[in-house]
């Protein structure tokens, strides 16, 4: 009992010391948001990444990965659901814009980016999910890079052959070890691969359960060197917004999750051209999903639609 207070007692004062690196913005609109979280109960959060790097303009990106990711109350598994970037819905009224039907990776970009499109994105999805969040982050993938470089790569499977079409790099089938560079590289590729855009889907959650994996297999809480850019990298990467809740609490909660628990789930959809416009349309399925979520009941509903689970 006492060395496990112990190790509470440090990881406690390490998830302060990760608390201060972060950026802290209101990312989730009024609408969207939980009224209150209970770290006890079952937590969902927004995970929004842009699809350029710092040096261009805010305002003109669109949220290229959209994944809203719920806990189920005893944060011993999670659930990872990426929502396709040309998901064709309804986003609300905005300043600037007055609101419409468009692919659900504009919004990012009709409310003007930063927070303010972030806030219109989460507005848009709990409008289309009925979900609520307990927080939400906006991820820089150049963080990222340096996250994984610092953890010394990672392990990702590759299934079929394709060629990047952002540096020409050829991955071939089979489970290989990655840097920073070469992870995001496979993690943003939609063309050339069977599924397309669901495939990318996939090996964004792939990469995200091989970064926790690789993290809890390094002896980082006990280099303090290495903790040290880490938490700096991830620092940098990150703005996130926790409902009110201290980020330690919150990251003392999720000790428990291990890699191994990560479940991805495809959004039930199917693609459609409509107007000479390629879209994604949602199946009756998701009604259900969404209603998972909100009853407490996502892994119930993933045992019944083994079809919309994704192999990580």
């Amino acid at each position: 009992m006492l060395l496990a207070g112990l190790a509470a007692v440090g990881l406690y004062r390490l998830a302060q010391r990760y608390d201060q690196a972060v950026e802290r913005e209101e990312l989730l609109d009024p609408d969207a948001r939980r009224s209150r979280t209970d770290l006890d109960g079952p937590l969902n959060f927004l995970l929004v990444g842009t699809d350029r790097w710092r040096s261009s303009t805010t305002a003109d990106r669109r949220s290229d990965t959209i994944l809203i990711v719920h806990v189920p109350a005893g944060g011993r598994e999670a659930f990872l659901m990426s929502v396709p970037r040309d998901l064709l819905v309804t986003i609300p009224a905005a300043p600037g814009f007055g609101g419409g039907e468009d692919k659900i990776n504009a919004a990012y970009q009709h409310g003007g980016g930063g927070k303010s499109g972030t806030q219109l994105l989460s507005a848009t999805l709990a409008q289309l999910t009925g979900i609520r969040f307990d927080g939400a982050a906006k991820i820089d993938f150049s963080g990222f890079r340096d996250v994984i470089d610092h953890l010394g790569g990672v392990r990702l499977c590759v299934d079929t052959e394709f060629r990047s079409i952002h540096t020409d790099r050829v991955f071939t089938p089979g489970c290989q070890e990655m840097d920073g560079g070469t992870a995001l590289d496979f993690a943003r590729q939609r063309y050339d691969l069977p599924n397309g855009d669901y495939d990318r889907q996939a090996h964004q959650q792939q990469l995200l359960r091989a970064i926790v994996q690789r993290a809890s297999e390094t002896s980082i809480r006990t280099n303090p060197v290495r903790l040290d850019q880490v938490i700096r990298a991830v620092g940098n990467s990150l703005t996130v917004d926790t409902n009110g809740v201290p980020l330690a609490d919150l990251i003392l909660a999720l000790r428990d999750l291990p890699a191994d628990a990560l479940r991805g789930i495809q959004l039930p959809s199917y693609p459609q051209t409509i107007d000479q416009v390629s879209y994604v349309v949602l199946q009756e399925d998701s009604a259900g999903l969404f209603a998972a979520v909100q009853n407490q009941r996502v892994p119930q509903w993933v045992q019944a639609n083994p079809r919309w689970v994704t192999q990580l």
